[in-house]
């Protein structure tokens, strides 16, 4: 995946929270008071993002999260944790599987998507058209 994009935004919403199950209807309300109704594509991968962290890192992990858009333009949202050795991988569910679904839905709705990786952590991102 390429890196993500630098471009100036506006309409930013940063958030530093718990990764656990609750927080995330919670924060799908803020990123929906902040940007508005119509983000649904924004609030899911928001949830798919903070869920994979629960899943892959752990419930309780610290994490980051961004959002921010620019005036008809795409939409970036990032989750950064302190975790840069477990790293997202795409997989295609079964019918029958009941998990292993988030980044391939993530994948669907978005531009593009990627992992940019520190020394001490990992940013998962995602871009969506306006």
């Amino acid at each position: 995946m390429p890196d993500h994009p630098t471009a100036l935004r506006s309409q930013a919403l940063e958030l530093s929270l718990l990764a656990l199950p609750g927080a995330v209807p919670a924060l799908r309300r803020r990123v929906r008071d902040h940007f508005g109704e119509p983000s649904l594509e924004v609030q899911l991968c928001v949830s798919e993002l903070v869920t994979n962290v629960i899943d892959h890192v752990g419930e309780g992990t610290p994490v980051t999260v961004r959002v921010a858009g620019t005036d008809g333009g795409p939409t970036l949202v990032e989750v950064t944790d302190p975790d840069p050795r477990a790293l997202p991988v795409l997989l295609y569910a079964a019918p029958v599987d009941e998990s292993g679904r988030g980044l391939a839905l993530l994948d669907a709705l978005t531009l593009r998507w990627g992992v940019r990786q520190g020394a001490d952590s990992k940013t998962v991102w995602c871009e969506l058209s306006p």
